[in-house]
């Protein structure tokens, strides 16, 4: 097997391609120009690296020949620097052109990779992939308008497309928890009661299921949730993790909304000028907004079955952010 991998410098992209080494696969990874600097571990490893641009569809037609499956893992994340049309040119525009590639080269499959965002708050936990969908952000939006368009896609051409949608992404080289791993040693108050639902899956259990996505005869036109074999609420979830840090989890409260308005003036200050906010809206929205999922369609389609439990995926997870002295 033959696979492309884009966004192959990122976290969970650059574990992907080793995970599908480890399995047999040719890899190839499709890289920016400002990013090739970062590929020697890749190519170490045996990575094919080649250059592409999402909004460059001459170089994903290149990129494209010869592959039996795309897993599409680029997209543009939340950050200050950009703008709305930077979210809709590479997270839509780039999977249409994309998409257009691998058909053209006669590629077999496409794993788009969306995220479980696209649910927003889950009203009724656990959610399955047919929940109500409400975005709450530029990128969730972009994200689920790409992941329509290449349902679209896969049920109008011939190329078979599965939709993977991953929850709380996670793991040791990954640094977006490491402000609730510091939280949770009771230095700061915790925001709210602690009281909704979080769902975390461990890298390595991640890309386990996008490799299942790809190869599976059942996932063809299908979307699944992607998520660990367990979420508890945030509140046990601090204490799992000061329990590993050796501290005491967050005694005091604090009520969520002058915080939230807090982060709502921080955006309108910073953001124009392209300066990251010290607080977000959407990082309040982590402690008011319930993440839990039912997977048992990828369990029961693609044998998907996380090995990781949570405490050994926080285990590790500290335990490197303390080599890292990031602790």
């Amino acid at each position: 097997m033959r696979a492309l991998v884009t966004g192959v410098t990122g976290f969970t992209g650059g574990h992907l391609a080793l995970h599908l080494l480890r399995h047999g696969y040719h890899v190839r990874g499709l890289v920016r120009c400002e990013s090739l600097g970062r590929t020697a571990s890749l190519i170490d490893s045996g990575v094919e690296v080649v250059q592409g641009d999402l909004t460059v569809p001459a170089s994903l037609e290149a990129a494209c020949q010869g592959v039996d499956v795309v897993f599409h893992i680029a997209a543009t994340y939340r950050t200050a620097g950009h703008g709305s049309s930077t979210y809709h040119s590479v997270n839509v525009v780039g999977t249409e052109h994309l998409l257009e590639a691998a058909l053209s080269a006669g590629v077999r499959r496409v794993v788009h990779c969306s995220t479980g965002g696209v649910h927003g708050h889950i009203e009724h936990p656990p959610a399955n992939e047919e929940a109500p969908l409400s975005p709450g952000d530029i990128y969730q939006r972009t994200k689920l308008e790409a992941e329509q368009y290449a349902g679209r896609f896969g049920a109008n051409n011939d190329i078979e497309v599965v939709i993977a949608r991953p929850i709380g992404i996670y793991g040791p080289g990954d640094t977006r928890f490491l402000k609730m791993f510091r939280l949770a040693r009771g230095r700061i108050p915790l925001l709210g009661d602690g009281q909704v639902f979080y769902h975390l899956t461990f890298i390595d259990d991640l890309v386990d299921g996008l490799r299942r996505c790809g190869e599976s005869p059942a996932a063809v036109g299908r979307t699944y949730l992607l998520a660990g074999s367990e979420y508890t609420t945030l509140k046990e979830l601090m204490s799992l993790i000061a329990t590993e840090l050796g501290a005491s989890p967050p005694q005091w409260h604090f009520p969520v909304w002058p915080v939230w308005a807090l982060g709502a003036l921080c955006e309108f200050v910073c953001v124009p000028f392209k300066i990251e906010p010290p607080l977000y809206r959407r990082r309040v929205d982590f402690f008011i907004k319930s993440r839990a999922f039912d997977t048992t369609r990828a369990k029961r389609e693609l044998l998907f079955s996380p090995e990781t439990t949570l405490r050994d995926g926080i285990r590790k997870t500290a335990d490197w952010y303390s080599e890292q002295g990031l602790l």
